[in-house]
């Protein structure tokens, strides 16, 4: 351990989206609500199988809906302007009958018999060099693009051939699957920071909804057809970083947003199970990647942007422009921004297509809804709300820190735009138990604050840092890493930033994926040098990152806070291309209870630190 101690779409093409009248309403209805934990799950990999809810096998993917309406072959070539394909595939029983589809992938090992397989160019390899496995597994034919469409010929399957077939899946899933969107209410959440604790809190306002009596202003009832299986309706959906929920079941996430092919089967078994309205976030890449095609929100939110996946898109302008097609028509119906960033402030000056509503945690006059009298504890926050005709009221961030009363807002007020009472809205948020590795406190019965957080970008390294010193007594004592094959230009001002504003800086690994962890080190300690040395904590450099948690543990005492960041609910580590089983809330958890069974620790009592 090496120590430093100072002295003292791709095309952009719009695509038919789920835009019927009228729209799903948040009123009324009554339903049995779910309970929202912020607690560990089994990996449920889209690679691994997946057990379909009251079906009798196991499928690898995304959930699929029970039942499907097929849809003619033919009218799908239509809807995409290319030729009628030919009957089914040659010496098959059924070779002359016209081709029914029941589904969409992307995934050649998640095909299922009746899918049209989406074979799409890739950055080193082509779809179309797995469609054998598809028309094994049974695909119906091939979506692909010309360079994909004489290996997709060689199986006998129709192919459907498009000059940019990503871009249009998502249609074709919407179309295939009933325009599911359609009877839900969508809330879509982007931006750079806080998206998934902003979804969860959406969701928990939801929930509230849904719980309330009809003449209350909950939910409305699903009208599902399910034959009197006694199926709640009113359920609520979450789609994210951490994981989806689908009412109480829970799928661990790939990716922050799923595929458009994905996406629209997750909303096609949300519809059919009773879910009613549904949060997700929306990333920079599923804007660009096409992955939300086929959805229009309800309601659109912008939290924040800072330097963020550079490696993606060629500087900031791109990123905000990136995030701001979920504010053109084609994308959303109604907009929720924060005045308090310059990139909100953008769209709600008119850069958004749609109506905006703006927030301003920091109570900026000119914002529709306004936060004040903010008091900021060790396990969240209280604010006063202040919105349009003089609606007043209290109103709680149940995780801590600034930032989360931005969060907070941000849910109140996009639920309210949705047609949520203002009151309902609120306490549903503050019900909220917490959100899985975002300031996620660990007790282990130590006389100090530990948490678990999923700042992975220098912005967010500097919020929570600064946000957890105004509640710590003591010293604050943080492990931070920067993850492999990923922007590396923000690995010097993240070590820059940990060893300002922590006393103890243990810098690690975090997932190094291809990259030699070491070489990353080296750039975030020369980050941390360019701090002045009065102005710097102690620095430590452990590579091992179980053993730099252990180390920050070592250095606590009582009334101090040990944090833990950048992975968060993450469950693995990546440490060249292979994914270790690592999670660093339970690592944590275990370090505090080794030290706590030391004959140090066990010399004087050791009250639980409650903030």
């Amino acid at each position: 351990m090496t120590t430093i101690t100072p002295d003292g779409t791709p095309d952009g093409t719009p695509v038919p989206g789920n835009c019927s009248s009228p729209r799903p309403s948040l009123r009324p209805g009554p339903v049995v609500p779910g309970t929202l934990t912020a607690v560990s799950h089994a990996d449920q990999s889209p690679k691994a199988q997946h057990a379909e809810k009251g079906g009798s096998g196991t499928y690898p993917g995304a959930p699929r809906p029970e039942r499907v309406r097929p849809t003619p072959l033919a009218d799908l070539a239509e809807q995409l302007g290319s030729p009628a394909p030919e009957a089914g595939r040659p010496g098959a029983a059924d070779a002359a009958q016209p081709v029914m589809v029941t589904g969409i992938t992307h995934d050649s090992r998640a095909v299922r018999p009746g899918d049209v397989y989406a074979a799409l160019p890739g950055a080193r390899l082509h779809g179309a060099d797995f469609v054998a496995q598809a028309a094994d597994l049974g695909a119906a034919a091939v979506l692909t693009d010309p360079s994909g469409a004489e290996r997709a010929a060689a199986t006998g399957l129709p192919v459907l051939v498009v000059d940019n077939p990503r871009a249009r899946m998502g249609a074709l899933a919407v179309s295939i699957y009933g325009a599911p969107g359609e009877d839900l209410l969508q809330i879509g959440i982007t931006g750079t920071s806080g998206k998934t604790t902003t979804a969860y809190l959406i969701e928990g306002g939801l929930r509230a909804a849904a719980a309330q009596r009809p003449e209350e202003g909950g939910l409305r009832e699903a009208q599902t057809d399910q034959g009197g299986g006694g199926r709640r309706a009113g359920l609520t959906g979450l789609i994210g970083t951490v994981e989806t929920r689908i009412g109480d079941e829970r799928i661990k996430s790939e990716r922050t947003t799923p595929e458009a092919t994905d996406l629209q089967a997750l909303f096609a078994v949300m519809r059919e199970r009773g879910v009613r309205a549904v949060a997700m976030e929306v990333s920079s890449h599923a804007l660009v990647l096409g992955r939300v095609d086929g959805c229009v929100f309800d309601v659109a939110i912008f939290n924040n942007l800072s330097p963020e996946h550079m490696e993606f898109h060629s500087g900031m302008e791109d990123y905000f422009q990136a995030k701001a097609q979920l504010f053109t028509k084609a994308r959303s119906r109604a907009g929720v921004v924060n005045l308090d960033d310059e990139y909100g402030r953008r769209l709600a000056e008119g850069e958004s297509e749609v109506p905006v509503t703006t927030f301003s945690a920091e109570g900026h006059p000119d914002a529709d809804w306004r936060a004040s009298d903010v008091e900021v504890g060790t396990l969240g926050s209280t604010f006063t709300v202040h919105g349009p005709d003089g609606v007043t009221l209290r109103a709680a961030s149940p995780i801590a820190g600034p930032f989360n009363v931005a969060n907070a807002l941000a849910a109140i007020v996009s639920l309210v735009v949705a047609g949520i009472d203002p009151q309902t809205a609120a306490d549903g948020v503050a019900a909220v138990p917490g959100v899985p590795g975002r300031l996620e406190r660990i007790d282990a019965g130590q006389p100090y604050l530990a948490v678990v957080d999923y700042a992975h970008k220098t912005d967010a390294v500097e919020s929570v840092l600064r946000a957890l010193r105004k509640v710590t007594e003591g010293k604050l004592h943080a492990v931070l890493g920067c993850g492999g094959d990923r922007d590396p230009h923000k690995r010097a001002p993240m070590g820059a930033a940990v060893a300002r504003l922590a006393d103890t800086a243990v810098l690690t690994s975090d997932n190094p994926r291809g990259e030699d962890p070491l070489a990353i080190l080296a750039t975030m300690l020369a980050g941390a040098a360019e701090v002045p040395i009065h102005e710097r904590g102690t620095v430590l450099v452990e590579e091992e990152r179980a053993a730099a948690i252990a180390a920050a543990v070592a250095r606590a005492e009582p009334g101090d806070t040990v944090i833990v960041a950048g992975k968060g609910h993450e469950q693995g580590q990546d440490i060249a291309g292979v994914v270790r089983p690592f999670d660093d809330r339970q690592v944590l958890r275990g370090a505090i209870e080794d030290s706590l069974k030391s004959p140090q620790s066990q010399q004087s009592p050791q009250p639980n630190h409650q903030g």
